[in-house]
């Protein structure tokens, strides 16, 4: 199959299968996931981006969000707590702002 005829996650598929710590890929192949209705697969690969890529602020957002969509407030402020550390030590006041909004509603 040429990736011409791939999808678009299957591509993100191949590209985390050869760089497993490349983040960008990471996230594109876990919101993949996310906008296909696989939020087991999307959470898993949030995970791994966290573990891989700790400083990558947006999938704390992300995982956050996935987790306070199914019910699962306690999780979601864990993750956010984390988050908002990690924007605020990189400086990121946007990301830090929005997941601080995030936990006040949980």
């Amino acid at each position: 199959m040429t990736d011409q005829k791939k999808s678009r996650r299957e591509v993100l598929e191949a590209f985390v299968a050869q760089k497993p710590d490349d983040a960008f890929s990471r996230y594109g192949l876990a919101l993949e996931y996310l906008n296909s209705g696989d939020a087991v697969k999307a959470e898993a690969q949030f995970r791994e981006l966290l573990r891989r890529n700790p400083a990558y602020v947006p999938g704390y957002q992300m995982l956050a969000q996935l987790l306070a969509k199914q019910s699962r407030s306690e999780d979601a402020r864990s993750i956010l707590i984390e988050g908002i550390t990690v924007a605020t030590n990189s400086g990121n006041g946007h990301a830090q702002s929005e997941m601080q909004s995030l936990l006040a509603e949980l």
